[in-house]
This record gives structure tokens, C-alpha cells and sequence, in this order.
């Protein structure tokens, strides 16, 4: 059987992956609050544990694998937006929920017929949350004030060693609600009042509706049991909520040990930047996706990184990722996927490194292995049956007239270089320029691309 290796979030090293019952194998991932589209940092943890589960259900067999992401459908900013658009909560969570599903599927991510992904939605476990709230107040690590109920930090004397933070640090480093109720500033909500024109349920408190963390507890504990074995999120959740999650979870299972290893992805940037608003680079997955840019590219992007490092977007990635796809359906156009090449498992199983997978893939593509190409590209979402339809719908897509003519001179480029003819080789790249095609070398081969403003482009007798 392969070793599977990840870096635990939770030692901070790097660790064999030992399931608690290799018949049944459990996953939990923070899931979405909806509220609104999901933007590409949404994105990006969704590409990564959708190749997880993947490898996992490859690993331990289909049957032996669940995967549960929830859906965060009562929070403040729900409340907030659903008052702003008029618009009745269920029906705001409900629609963008469905929104949420139809774009991730651009991407090749789809659990609709999938038995072993459950998506559980908040208030569909509201009891669940009741019961772990009041045995937490049993136990002593939880007390009620003013209609709330928090989560007393002394309580629990492990604190902040998974963030790695001290209760002052956490305290100078975060935007703690200053509250005079509160035993601790660093003490948390489990459940708060709510008002009577905002959504709630009666509780031993009052009315009400819970707090953000103990939501992934409750449900987490009701599908996967008190102790699982992976637990995923973006590096954002780390503190408070994943420090927060551990806290209340362990302290309710004293025996349990939760989730046994942590995996996070880190942020996605733009063009070397935080993506938002206020600096005029946020958009979402759908605002890409109707800008032509293929759901196949995006995930070919987002996979282009190793998970733990931060995710630049750029154009010329997305410019180079349909070219690289492109060229690979046309190599596999009739060709059908089989048992991913053990290359490609072996890449995933080392931590996860999406990237080495898709440096396989070039290897497989520079040796004409067109059914290693294939079966491993399928492993990983790409080149799936029906997903080249965006080939002759984009806008950017060339005639074969033109690759064969790119294609010509870079081959005569690089047998310039392999005879040491340097200034041959630079001679035919600044040709090819002065028609507006861009080449880029790279240990994965040569990429090239059209600078479709060219007031030259295409124009081949310059070349003769």
C-alpha cells in the first residue's frame, strides 16, 4: 500500500498517515458561509481537499472514505446581507448555496452523487450544539452571562499550544469583543441572544443561535464520530476558530482525540498582492468563469502550487494553463483514463505536492505516453470525459494553422540550442516575438503565448 505523508499542523512536522480504522477513513474541512459567490481564495481549499479525498478514496478504497464540509448558513453576515437585499435568510443560503456548488463543479469539484460526502448544513444541527453546550457548562468549562453562554480558556490548560500563541499574544493580536460579562477577554461565545426579528431557537438561555466554532464541532462529532482523522482548512482558521474547535471538542470528549492530524492551505494572492476589494483585485470564481476563463483552468492554476505555500494568480498562469491543456487534449482526444500512473500517486502522497504531480504530467506528455497522460490527468480533474468544451468555445483558442507554425520554429529553436547555437536560438526567439508570440522556457519544457494586440501577429512571411 502507498505511505502517505502531510505535514500536521498539529506537531508542525511532517508524519506518516496512520487512519484510525483503514476501513473508515474520515475527513472534515471548514466549508462556506453563505452569504454570497464564492471568491477564488473560497476556491482554493476546495481544489486542494477535493485532491485528498481523491488520493484518500484511491488509498483505502471509495467505499472506506467520507468526507464532510459544512455550510455555515446562520452567522452575522448572513443577517446583515439578507436585510440589506430584503430578502428572507433561507431563501439568501439556500441560492447561494446552490451557487457554491454549480461554480466549484466548474472547477471538477462535485459530490452531488457522492454517498460518502455529506454537507451538513448548520441549522439542520442546531440540538446537536445544545447538548455539546450544556455538557460543556456541566464540566465546568462553560459559563452563562447575560443570555450568553462562553467557553471559559482557563478552563482548558492546552490553550493556544496548537496556534502556538500564549493568551496574551492572542489577546494583543486579535480583535477581541470587549465584553463585561466576560470572566476572560479571550473567552468565547458558544451561544448569543438573538433579537426577535433575527433568526433563533429557544435554549436552557433563552432565544437565541449559536456561535461560529461550536457549529464545525457539533457537526463534525454527529458525522464522524468524537475522533476522526483529518482536518482541513485555510491557514486564516488556524486561530481562532481551529484553536477554538479543539478547545470546546476536547473538553466535551475528554477522552477523544478530535481530529489527529491538521492540514491548511495557505492564502491566494493576485499578482503578488492580498486579494481585495479596496485594491481593485477581488472577484469570484463565477466572475472569472464568465470571463471565459475555463473552470479547468482555474483548477490547473490552483494546483500549480504546493499547498502550503501561498497561491499567486497572474494571467500568464492562466495564459500558460491553456496552453498546456490544450495541447494535452489534443493528445488524449481518443484516448480513455485508467489506473493513474504510480508516479502521479507517489507525488500526491508526499505531502500532497500537487506540483510534482503536474511536472509527471509534463514528463508523461515530452514521452508521448498518451495513456499515462491521460489516466493521470483524470486522477487529478483534468482532462475529464466532457471537460474540452471550452476548447472551441474560447475567445483565445488558435487555428492548427498556427500551432503547427509555432510549433515549427520552436522545434527548430531548440535543435538550435542542442547544437550550442545560441544566437540562432535567440534569433528565432526575437522573431517570433516581433509577431507577437511569447515563448517561455521552463525545467517542464517550452510554453508560448500570443500577444493578441500585436500589430504584427500571425504575420509568418516576416519569418521567411
Amino acid at each position: 500500500m502507498v505511505t502517505i505523508t502531510f505535514t500536521n499542523s498539529k506537531s508542525g512536522k511532517e508524519e506518516i498517515f496512520e487512519p484510525i480504522n483503514p476501513q473508515n477513513v474520515r475527513l472534515y474541512v471548514c466549508g462556506p458561509t453563505v452569504y454570497d459567490r464564492a471568491h477564488l481564495g473560497n476556491a482554493r481549499p476546495v481544489v486542494v481537499f477535493d485532491i485528498l479525498y481523491r488520493l484518500l478514496q484511491h488509498v483505502f478504497g471509495k467505499q472506506n472514505v467520507s468526507y464532510a464540509r459544512n455550510i455555515t448558513d446562520i452567522d452575522d453576515k448572513i443577517i446583515e446581507r439578507a436585510g440589506i437585499e430584503n430578502v428572507a435568510i433561507d431563501v439568501l443560503t439556500r441560492t447561494t448555496h446552490r451557487w457554491f456548488r454549480d461554480d466549484m463543479a466548474e472547477l471538477g469539484v462535485d459530490y452531488r452523487d457522492d454517498p460518502r460526502f455529506f454537507e451538513p448544513r448548520a441549522t439542520e444541527y442546531i440540538d446537536e450544539m445544545l447538548r455539546m453546550i450544556t455538557g460543556l457548562i456541566a464540566q465546568g468549562h462553560a459559563y452563562e452571562a447575560e443570555r450568553h453562554v462562553l467557553f471559559s480558556v482557563e478552563s482548558y490548560s492546552d490553550y493556544g499550544c496548537f496556534s502556538g500563541r500564549s493568551v496574551e499574544d492572542m489577546i494583543a493580536g486579535s480583535r477581541v469583543e470587549v465584553a463585561p460579562y466576560k470572566k476572560n477577554p479571550m473567552d468565547f461565545v458558544l451561544w448569543k441572544p438573538s433579537a426577535d426579528d433575527q433568526p433563533g431557537w429557544e435554549s436552557p438561555w433563552g432565544f437565541g443561535r449559536p456561535g461560529w466554532h461550536i457549529e464545525c464541532s457539533a457537526m463534525s462529532h454527529a458525522l464522524l464520530g468524537e475522533s476522526f482523522d483529518i482536518h482541513g482548512g485555510g491557514a486564516d482558521l488556524k486561530f481562532p476558530h481551529h484553536e477554538n474547535e479543539i478547545a470546546q471538542s476536547k473538553c466535551f470528549s475528554p477522552n477523544s482525540d478530535f481530529a489527529r492530524y491538521w492540514l491548511h492551505n495557505e492564502m491566494l494572492q493576485v499578482d503578488g498582492k492580498k486579494m481585495a476589494k479596496s485594491v481593485g483585485n477581488f472577484f469570484t470564481v463565477r466572475d472569472l468563469l464568465d470571463q471565459s476563463i475555463p473552470g479547468e483552468v482555474i483548477r490547473f492554476v490552483l494546483m500549480s502550487t504546493h499547498y502550503r505555500k501561498p497561491m499567486d494568480w497572474t494571467q500568464k498562469k492562466i495564459r500558460d494553463a491553456r496552453t498546456i491543456l490544450r495541447k494535452w487534449h489534443d493528445m488524449t482526444m481518443d484516448v480513455s483514463a485508467g489506473t493513474p500512473p504510480h508516479a502521479i500517486v507517489e507525488a500526491l502522497a508526499s505531502d500532497l505536492n500537487t506540483a510534482a504531480a503536474l511536472a509527471e504530467l509534463h514528463r508523461l506528455a515530452s514521452e508521448g505516453d498518451v495513456q499515462g497522460l491521460k489516466s493521470g490527468a483524470d486522477f487529478l480533474g483534468l482532462l475529464q470525459s466532457g471537460s474540452d468544451g471550452w476548447l472551441n468555445a474560447d475567445p483565445e483558442n488558435v487555428d492548427s494553422r498556427l500551432v503547427e507554425k509555432v510549433e515549427y520554429w520552436i522545434n527548430r529553436r531548440a535543435a538550435a540550442r542542442a547544437d550550442k547555437n545560441y544566437s540562432r536560438a535567440d534569433e528565432i526567439r526575437a522573431n517570433l516575438a516581433s509577431i507577437g508570440i511569447m515563448i517561455t522556457d521552463s525545467p517542464n519544457g517550452t510554453t508560448w503565448e500570443q500577444d493578441l494586440e500585436h500589430e504584427h501577429l500571425g504575420n509568418w512571411e516576416m519569418l521567411e
